[in-house]
């Protein structure tokens, strides 16, 4: 079948295996996380501080790591960042095993946790372009990439409230620290001859400038960075709240956490199957458009609904429209920068999802705190709107400017020499 075209190469079929096992562990880890870290405290402002402490090393850290990665062997930055992620995993499970409840020492863990993640997630996203043997199968590999992660979302969350309610959260991070070994196990495995791109002799902070201009120089790519960015402060950080709409909202558990998980996982799971099944030559920035104004109406539907039927059904449809927002502007990045900046452009685009999404954490925690959480995802969901319109706007003067850039500058070039 033409949705699974990209696994016919080697190298990726081994990612796909080794992620679509480590994921369910990572997920199972995140809602135990966020489950912990509610039942000790009971505060959205320590909730959302914790998330904040997790992502907020990918803004500090995201340009500096795809300079870094540009610089040596991405592989080999993978294989390092994957055990690091393990041990951490690994000291996590010892710590609720021990009876360590300690919100500072969770809260070290997920900072940990997040410094790693700035380095692994930038290494891996620039060496999907290598695990593909023919590049008209990238979208195709990015897209199924898209649907591991999901497919995960949808399992990891279920699998995590039945062994929160039965077991505890120590099993759950024992479980994401032995869910490694499959993907170190695929690492090892790969036949990958990467060319490491010689070391650049100018200081690191030059090609951080160098990475910036080259945004700057490119219209296209920023506009899809500024759309994630700004999403990911306003729109994005609901996620933060559904422990607040389980325990809260709808007088649920850990299972009925479990359940909003999965109702986004499985949404942003269709979300993936249909970027996936995509034929070449699609507009990924109408497809930016239509997701957005999707993700941010269900939104709105999630903060007045009045059921716990209806709010599953409104997280679910988030899930396909930031799915499919977030894969489309991934997959233009993918494709259009250039290879000697992909690596950057990349960081940049970690750096706005990843990176913007610990404030905006903190600030919808904080909001949510003294406004309420219904009040507060309403409000996202208008943040949504507004920021497709600008986008709509923006991308007009773009096009409206290269079509002076086409017409004018030739004929100033002929008669103004």
């Amino acid at each position: 079948m033409s949705i699974f075209r990209s696994l016919k190469h080697y190298n990726f079929r081994l990612h796909f295996i080794g992620q679509s096992i480590s994921l369910i562990g990572t997920w199972m880890q995140r809602v135990a996380i966020s489950w912990l870290v509610y039942r000790l405290t009971g505060s959205a402002l320590l909730l959302g501080l914790v998330t904040f402490l997790s992502l907020i090393p990918s803004l500090v850290l995201a340009p500096f790591a795809g300079s870094f990665i540009d610089r040596h062997n991405k592989f080999r930055v993978v294989k390092i960042t994957q055990i690091a992620l393990m041990v951490q995993a690994g000291a996590l499970a010892a710590m609720v095993w021990l009876n360590l409840y300690d919100i500072t020492l969770i809260a070290i863990l997920s900072l940990i946790q997040g410094v790693i993640s700035a380095f692994d997630t930038t290494a891996r996203q620039s060496l999907m372009v290598d695990l593909v043997d023919d590049h008209d199968d990238l979208p195709n590999a990015i897209a199924l990439n898209s649907s591991v992660f999901n497919a995960a979302r949808l399992v990891g969350p279920a699998l995590a409230g039945i062994i929160l309610s039965s077991f505890g959260e120590d099993v759950c991070f024992l479980i994401n620290f032995l869910s490694f070994i499959a993907v170190i196990c695929c690492l090892m495995m790969m036949k990958l001859n990467i060319s490491v791109v010689a070391k650049s002799e100018e200081n690191i902070w030059i090609d951080l400038r160098k990475g910036y201009d080259y945004l700057k120089e490119s219209p296209d790519l920023l506009s899809l960075i500024l759309v994630l960015g700004a999403s990911s402060l306003m729109v994005i950080p609901f996620t933060t709240m559904l422990p607040v709409f389980a325990k809260d909202v709808f007088h649920g558990d850990a299972t009925t956490f479990s359940w909003f998980e999965s109702a986004a996982g499985f949404g942003a799971l269709i979300g993936a199957v249909y970027m996936a099944m995509l034929r070449p030559g699609k507009d990924l920035n109408t497809l930016t458009i239509i997701s957005g104004t999707i993700f941010a109406v269900s939104l709105i539907a999630l903060s007045i609904s009045s059921t716990l039927f209806l709010a599953l059904v409104s997280t679910a449809v988030t899930g396909i429209g930031l799915m499919v927002q977030n894969s489309a502007i991934n997959t233009y990045i993918q494709m259009h920068a250039s290879s000697e900046m992909r690596a950057r452009a990349l960081s940049y685009y970690i750096m706005a999802y990843q990176g913007i999404l610990p404030i905006g954490s903190l600030l919808i925690g904080f909001l949510a705190h003294y406004m309420g959480v219904n009040m507060v995802v309403f409000g996202e969901g208008i943040a949504g709107i507004l920021i497709v319109f600008a986008f709509m706007v923006y991308q007009k003067h773009i096009h409206h400017n290269s079509w002076k850039r086409y017409l004018i500058i030739p004929v100033r070039r002929k008669y103004f020499r």
